[in-house]
């Protein structure tokens, strides 16, 4: 499903750090395009979620890959606002 994603490892960083990574990258997308987010953060459950309804981008899937250590989520990069995308 996201083979053709771009890829954002943000290992080992902690909160607000893998939303604002993932902010300036879809920033840089074009629309309809995927991102896939890679987060050890335990926060990331609650706050990528939150910013995709924020920001007008889809949260395609979550993946939890064997190990349970980070999880994975595919965003769609919305239309966006400019100031939100």
């Amino acid at each position: 499903m996201s083979a053709d994603a771009e890829m954002l490892d943000t290992t080992g960083l902690l909160c607000p750090l893998p939303v604002l990574k993932a902010r300036k990258r879809l920033k840089a997308m074009a629309p309809g395009s995927l991102l896939r987010l890679v987060a050890t953060d335990p926060a990331a459950v609650i706050d990528v979620p939150h910013f995709c309804a924020e920001a007008g981008h889809e949260l395609v899937a979550t993946e939890e890959p064997e190990g349970g250590q980070a999880r994975i989520f595919v965003i769609r990069r919305g239309p966006g606002r400019p100031s939100g995308a």
